[in-house]
């Protein structure tokens, strides 16, 4: 591989990674407070037809990821309500949500866009970092849409927050013993409640990304399993911050060896190329990538 094709891999798998770093962040929140947010393949499929709607709408994609992450709110809430209040099985009903808005988004599609399918549609375009962006050699890796440095901002406060807060505690203590927590006079409900909405917005993004900054289109079921790629990785990651993240790259690297290989001259079945990130989530959810210690309340009830 030259030193071009490597930059190009490197700045495609971080690219391609940004969606699941959205997502994955939320659901790392949802699940140390006890909750597996299923439903979060379906909200970033929601985001993604929402924001490309909004966008073609009004002309704007600023509207666009706003009318994204406020479309997704209503899906948040439902899964919250069926979780937290009705204490219905998380894992069934997210798996229903996803399914809802499967066949809504399809429809919206063909409803709206029609014959104009994969129409173009506004979108961010790639933003250089001053300075890091002209850098030789790894300038490229700084050439990307707001969006990715945007995640890593968010990142940072959700680790802050978690690591440094009285919230961050009360969220981690709801997903070891949400009984000591309402002993304590905190309320378990408010808690799930909210950081099922917050992983409704990290996935509205992440969904915005694939529509908005990365193919400025929409198309039926574009997200392919990236919210359940991004379950897996919180898994993969041990339910810790860093190793999500180092999930999330090694699950866009997979992917973009779909493109890189072939440009190599390294000829490998299609379908191999495109089964490799979930034959990696399938070794992460097997336990075959360590011992994994997960929430002692992780999707049970309260």
């Amino acid at each position: 591989m030259t030193y071009e094709l490597f930059i190009v891999f490197l700045s495609s798998t971080l690219r391609l990674a940004i969606p699941l770093l959205f997502a994955a962040t939320g659901e790392l929140v949802s699940e140390r407070a006890g909750v597996v947010n299923m439903s979060v393949e379906g909200m970033m499929l929601t985001g993604a037809f929402a924001g490309s709607v909004g966008a073609v709408q009004t002309g704007s994609p600023m509207l666009g990821l706003l009318f994204a992450v406020i479309a997704v709110m209503p899906i948040a809430l439902l899964q919250a309500f069926l979780t937290n209040t009705l204490r219905a099985n998380q894992i069934v009903t997210g798996i229903g949500i996803n399914i809802l808005a499967l066949g809504i988004t399809t429809l919206g599609y063909r409803q709206i866009f029609g014959a104009r399918s994969r129409e173009m549609i506004p979108g961010f375009d790639a933003w250089s970092l001053p300075v890091l962006g002209q850098l030789p050699f790894v300038g490229p890796l700084f050439n990307q849409s707001w969006l990715v440095y945007l995640v890593f901002v968010l990142i940072a406060v959700v680790v802050w927050i978690m690591a440094r807060t009285g919230l961050g505690i009360a969220i981690r203590a709801t997903g070891d013993d949400p009984v000591a927590v309402a002993k304590s006079g905190t309320s378990v409900h408010k808690i799930r409640y909210a950081v099922i909405m917050f992983t409704g917005m990290m996935a509205a993004l992440g969904g915005a990304f694939l529509s908005l900054a990365e193919i400025h289109t929409f198309t039926e079921g574009m997200t392919k399993g990236a919210g359940y790629l991004a379950i897996v990785a919180v898994i993969f990651g041990n339910w810790q911050m860093s190793r999500t993240i180092i999930a999330c790259l090694l699950f866009g690297g997979a992917t973009a060896l779909q493109f890189q290989l072939p440009a190599m001259g390294i000829i490998l079945p299609n379908a191999l190329l495109i089964m490799m990130p979930y034959l990696l989530a399938l070794l992460a959810v097997a336990g075959l990538v360590g011992r994994q210690t997960a929430p002692r309340a992780l999707s049970q009830p309260y």
